[in-house]
């Protein structure tokens, strides 16, 4: 699908090359060079076919993704020319702002010299930056950038600590960086203007903290019914042929269910399911397929190849891949594209939105004990352990407070703590004179006076989504499709941070203004099951057997005990207990994702 590149300076052949190589077939692609003085001074390079330039007004404009509103902005053949209208209107950043869209974008403004670059609310499609030869270059993919610097492609040593002994919550911490060193990622919702050889940037839009709504529970979910049809409404207007991840859950089946209540039509759908019952929701599916789907492909995950599939993922993404998760939705975008769409939508943002992640039943306890609700806060994890205790993932009393008091600072209303517990689970295993895991804090923001709205507000800007985001648009991308997640309309997002915390978890349930707002909308049985799966992959299974070994072979190569990164012994410690408690069935969590993780850097950093 579409990507931009580009760069200021002497038009250079090899720059452009380089940009495109890794990226586009280089004989599809649409390169223009700018002409200022009578030298050449911008270069654009895009395989997009709404690449504007309007030489009459001496203004360019390169734009990846979709506007959504693009009726509002008086649009006449493309999104490019109607963000090149507005822009000449009322200016970059006022254009920016008046967006509702999935995009990343550069304006070349050949009147006054300038070079201006954005991303969407969220960071939907990509956009990364250097600085070399005093000459800006940006791109869709850090890597092209890396191969322009001069000392060649370098990682970003405490990215590559992070992911090999941390959690991947935190690789995205620092909004900034890219897993390669001096390329730099626009962050989402922000500018960056160059002129000259300097460099300005900002952000152009971030969510306040507002008084929550007064409204009662019924018409509230009135307005967010109203907010998620016409998100997904809006999105199905920017596509042709369009298919639907589903899962057990509701974020996806209330997309789902919106789409065909908005085109009175049924979608085909796709899900991952799964002979190992673990993460397994053909069950949970049933009702949807069967009432809202018109066909329902179902891409059974069984015996696979990890170490190949891994290998073409990293070749798709160019970096270690987050998840175990997404090799389960890199081949189920593999099978959508055998069907021509080109999207797909999924139901990303929603458990951000809706408090739905089981770790969020802390922070809104958090926010009781500080109110001093101490009947509602008994009531409320009672009725948390009744609902969700596991045999792996205990629930008790003395556990919600010992979390409590781990994770949030209850001197300071709403200051969420990063949970060490969980960011040094692996560090031992990372060599310190590689990089001293120890150094690294993570970014905790405190916009809110609320625990859950700032903790679900840093997996919506630093921690879960921005890697989700990334997986998803590398892996849709590769297959010729856009991703589309209507939950991150930034009007619901606003919408969803001023709902009262009693009015997402209530009696233990999660999601409740959700599953309000879907009466009539999402069948029954699935808008009022209250187990929650959750999207996850069971690499437990993967990395057991033959495929354990063939992670102790890698650990006991000499290409990996002359490595830098790890300490070997203490991997081995990890495969050691991971494989004794597989042996044993034993009701402890394993190590799959620190596998995941050990597999990924390993093949990256081999293809790089």
């Amino acid at each position: 699908m579409s990507k931009i590149a580009g760069f200021t300076g002497e038009r250079r052949q090899d720059r452009a090359e380089i940009l495109a190589a890794s990226v586009w077939d280089v004989s599809e692609l649409n390169v223009n060079t700018a002409t200022l003085q009578e030298r050449d001074f911008f270069t654009f390079i895009s395989n997009n076919p709404g690449l504007t330039a309007n030489h009459v007004c001496g203004v360019s404009v390169l734009f990846s993704g979709y506007i959504f509103n693009s009726d509002e902005l008086n649009v006449v053949d493309s999104d490019a020319e109607a963000f090149l209208s507005s822009y000449l209107h009322i200016g970059f950043e006022a254009t920016l702002i008046k967006i509702n869209g999935d995009f990343s974008v550069a304006v070349f403004d050949l009147r006054s010299n300038e070079l201006f670059l954005a991303r969407d609310r969220f960071g939907v499609r990509p956009l990364y930056w250097i600085l070399a030869d005093d000459n800006l270059a940006f791109c869709s993919r850090p890597l092209p950038l890396a191969r322009l610097l001069k000392g060649g492609v370098e990682l970003d040593r405490g990215f590559v600590a992070r992911y090999a002994g941390g959690h991947y919550r935190y690789f995205d911490n620092t909004l900034e960086c890219s897993p390669y060193r001096d390329v730099f990622q626009l962050p989402a919702g922000h500018w960056l203007r160059f002129n000259s050889g300097v460099i300005s940037a900002g952000s152009y839009w971030g969510l306040i903290d507002q008084t929550d709504f007064k409204d009662s529970e019924e018409v509230l979910a009135e307005q967010y019914r109203a907010l998620l049809l016409d998100s997904v409404s809006l999105r199905l207007k920017k596509v042709r042929y369009p298919a639907f991840t589903l899962s057990g859950g509701m974020d996806s089946s209330s997309v789902l269910s919106c789409a065909t209540k908005s085109k009175n039509e049924r979608f085909s759908v796709y899900s991952c399911v799964y002979t190992d019952k673990t993460f397994d929701e053909s069950d949970d599916i049933e009702v949807m397929r069967c009432d809202i789907a018109k066909n329902w492909n179902a891409i059974v995950l069984d015996k696979l190849d990890v170490f190949g599939l891994v290998e073409e993922m990293i070749r798709c993404h160019e970096e270690p891949v987050a998840t175990a998760t997404w090799l389960s939705h890199y081949l189920l975008c593999r099978e959508a594209s055998k069907h021509d769409h080109d999207a797909l939508f999924g139901g990303l943002g929603g458990d951000e939105l809706n408090a739905g992640e089981y770790e969020y039943f802390y922070y809104f306890f958090a926010d009781l004990l500080a109110n001093q609700k101490v009947e509602q806060l008994s009531h409320e994890i009672a009725e948390w352990v009744k609902h969700h205790n596991h045999v792996v993932f205990r629930k008790s009393r003395e556990i919600a407070i010992e979390v409590i008091q781990r994770t949030t600072d209850l001197q300071i209303m709403g200051k969420c703590l990063p949970d060490m517990v969980r960011l040094n689970k692996y560090s031992s295993t990372v060599n310190k004179d590689y990089f001293d895991l120890s150094t690294f804090v993570p970014i905790m923001e405190t916009p809110f006076k609320s625990y859950l709205k700032n903790r679900t507000f840093q997996d919506l800007t630093r921690e879960t989504v921005p890697c989700c985001l990334r997986a998803e648009e590398r892996q849709t991308s590769v297959f010729g499709m856009q991703s589309i997640d209507p939950f991150l309309d930034y009007r619901l997002v606003e919408f969803m941070f001023r709902v009262p915390s009693y009015m997402k978890i209530q009696h233990g349930v999660t999601k409740k203004l959700l599953r309000r707002a879907m009466e009539g909308i999402v069948p029954e049985e699935t808008r009022s099951r209250i187990k929650k799966t959750g999207w996850n992959a069971p690499a437990h299974v993967w990395f057991s057997g033959r495929g354990l070994n063939d992670i102790y072979d890698l650990v006991h190569s000499q290409s990996f005990r002359e490595g830098e990164i790890y300490i070997q012994s203490e991997v081995l410690k990890i495969l050691d207990s991971h494989k004794r408690i597989l042996c044993d069935g034993s009701n402890q969590e394993n190590h799959m994702m620190f596998l995941w993780q050990l597999i990924n850097l390993q093949v990256w950093r081999d293809q790089v």
